[in-house]
């Protein structure tokens, strides 16, 4: 386990086992919520197989999740589509309780709020059908226009891919292009006006087929492998707490790794 999960798992790591079989109870008894009894959860419906509409309902892996958690932490829930960039900055302005919405575990984001990690994953890079390039890793994005959804860890790691291999390697840089939501940027590869993609692999099995197969994965391998996790309001230590215990729970039911495994993730342990 790394330095920066292990720490995510401090607050709360000494509860006895009694505690935790009833952990079901007694956390949604003690989570601070902005209303008491219930859960805004917040995520950005644009993001499947993490998240997207089905007609009107949100469907996918978090809201699976979601549900399952909150069922051991005895409280409802409410799913609120948010904008991506506003989604971890709405914690401390009270706009939503929690953050379920495929963030990955940074420290960037830490300084920001606390987080729970419930699986593991990684990227990969998408181009169009028949593209004259191929990038199979990271390193092979010197040089090319690289879309991303603002906001992602991805930006700031392709930026210094740029400046620490990419010049010293003689290449030229990673121009990297945001965009508001992944689709926009899927678009615009479709278009020809980026010349690749970096999404988590989930979301790019997905995006490959609902384009039909106009898009295609180059790389063989995962880029950027990284922790995902669920984001409260930094210092809410209560509702930390039900967080973990419920996943706790969920683990000894055998649902998490059920659930793990239908969206092709890597459990946390």
């Amino acid at each position: 386990m790394s330095p920066l999960i292990a720490s995510v798992f401090r607050t709360g790591a000494r509860a006895g086992l009694a505690a935790l079989l009833g952990a079901g109870v007694l956390a949604g008894a003690q989570a601070q919520t902005l209303v008491p009894g219930s859960l805004k959860v917040a995520l950005e419906a644009t993001y499947p197989p993490f998240e997207s509409y089905d007609g009107d309902k949100i469907v996918g892996f978090d809201p699976d999740l979601t549900a399952l958690l909150t069922r051991e932490m005895k409280l409802k829930h409410t799913l609120v589509d948010t904008k991506f960039i506003n989604l971890v900055p709405g914690l401390a302005a009270n706009q939503h309780d929690a953050v379920v919405s495929g963030l990955y575990v940074t420290n960037e984001r830490l300084a920001q709020a606390d987080a729970v990690p419930y699986a593991n994953t990684g990227a990969l890079i998408l181009v169009a059908k028949d593209s004259k390039v191929q990038p199979k890793t990271e390193k092979d994005l010197c040089g090319l226009k690289v879309g991303l959804q603002a906001g992602t860890a991805w930006v700031k790691q392709l930026q210094t891919l740029s400046s620490d291999y990419c010049k010293s390697a003689g290449k030229a840089a990673v121009n990297v292009m945001e965009f508001p939501t992944a689709p926009e940027v899927s678009q615009a590869v479709m278009a020809r006006n980026v010349d690749a993609q970096m999404e988590i692999a989930g979301a790019a099995k997905m995006i490959v087929e609902r384009t039909k197969g106009r898009m295609a994965i180059s790389s063989p391998d995962l880029v950027y492998p990284q922790t995902l996790g669920l984001y409260v309001k930094k210092g809410n230590t209560a509702l930390l707490k039900a967080f973990q215990d419920a996943m706790v729970a969920i683990k000894k039911t055998g649902e998490y790794d059920a659930l793990i495994k239908k969206y092709d993730l890597s459990p946390v342990k």
